[in-house]
């Protein structure tokens, strides 16, 4: 298994560069992955999208789909592509620290 540093920090990772143990993810490494993948500076509804997320996939063992988050969060599929623009559910489960979700290519 590959690591990788984020903030100072060595994180395990996969091959597409999602985080392989949750544990080891902070906020500071969500922001700074919110930076580079194009989200920028994190609001309000952004956490709430990611703490639904990360509190999702403790339930249930893997990361929430596009339609469990809009379906379940709260969160409108218009406004979760406006917060995580190309591709929702991959951006929020790589900066919340979970794989990728079923279904995402």
């Amino acid at each position: 298994m590959a690591t990788r540093v984020i903030c100072g920090k060595t994180v395990q990772v996969n091959d597409e560069g999602f985080m392989t143990d949750p544990s080891e993810w902070t906020k500071e490494i969500c922001e700074a992955l919110a930076i580079e993948e194009g989200v920028g500076e994190l609001t309000p509804a952004h956490w709430k999208v990611i703490e639904f997320c990360r509190q999702d996939a403790k339930a249930t063992g893997k990361a929430p789909t596009l339609r469990r988050i809009t379906s379940t969060a709260g969160v409108s599929t218009k406004d979760l592509f406006a917060l995580f623009p190309k591709g929702p559910a991959k951006k929020v489960a790589l900066m919340s620290g979970l794989g990728k979700p079923e279904g995402c290519v």
